[in-house]
């Protein structure tokens, strides 16, 4: 606690020290933004050790799915995952390593020939080419646009074969009226994306480009979707 966030050893964490730290989590803005409103209850912005230690619950119960409310709490969840391994509390995403991916060999062939019939670019799918399968699903925009940001693993605003697959996969759990998560859980990153960073969101601070890529999600109007056959089919 002391030695990653509380560089003062007062035993409280300034808004600006938390909010660093906890981006390290890998959720969006929003989530983090509600974790915190929850955790700082009486709005001075600043959390004591053990209203820190509800926002590090907070972001377990994202990472695993969960709502973020205080009902979610008490529910056992492993703990949160940051991309910092200096500290014994924090746990790397890269021992995930080795644990199998959840997209079964049947389903990727299915999503690939999707992928391939969107035609890839250098195996790569612009956002403007997966939009209209996603926006397909008839699911709501907003979940669309985390399922985009999920899947959009390295953050380079286009989807390769694997990163279609998570998305695919998050859109079918979506369907069968699962929640899609906060945050990619570690056995949906592809096995090619695991190498130095295997948690969304761990990517070294690159220049404002980065920045204008968060609202990329943003989907188009409904309207202008292209007749493509449905995903179920």
């Amino acid at each position: 606690f002391s030695s990653q966030v509380d560089s003062t050893n007062a035993g409280r964490v300034l808004a600006s020290d938390a909010a660093v730290f906890l981006k390290k989590s890998g959720l969006t803005d929003l989530v983090l933004g509600k974790i915190w409103d929850l955790a700082d209850t009486d709005g001075k912005g600043i959390l004591n050790k053990q209203e820190f230690f509800v926002a590090l619950r907070l972001v377990a119960c994202a990472q695993n799915g969960l709502d973020v409310s205080l009902s979610s709490l008490n529910l056992p969840v492993p703990p949160p995952r940051f991309t910092d391994t200096s500290s014994p509390l924090l746990l790397s995403g890269t021992a995930s390593s080795d644990v199998p991916w959840t997209v079964k060999l049947e389903d990727k062939a299915k999503y690939d020939a999707i992928f391939d019939s969107l035609n890839p670019v250098n195996g790569l799918l612009s956002g403007e080419k997966v939009k209209p399968v996603l926006l397909n699903s008839k699911l709501p925009v907003d979940v669309l646009g985390r399922v985009w940001e999920l899947s959009d693993i390295d953050r380079d605003g286009m989807l390769d074969r694997d990163e279609f697959a998570v998305a695919m996969s998050l859109v079918y759990c979506a369907l069968e009226k699962e929640p899609v998560p906060m945050s990619l859980p570690a056995a949906l990153v592809p096995p090619s994306k695991r190498k130095p960073i295997s948690v969304p969101g761990a990517i070294p601070l690159i220049p404002s480009s980065a920045a204008t890529k968060e609202s990329h999600p943003s989907l188009p109007p409904v309207g202008i979707l292209s007749a493509k056959p449905p995903l179920t089919q």
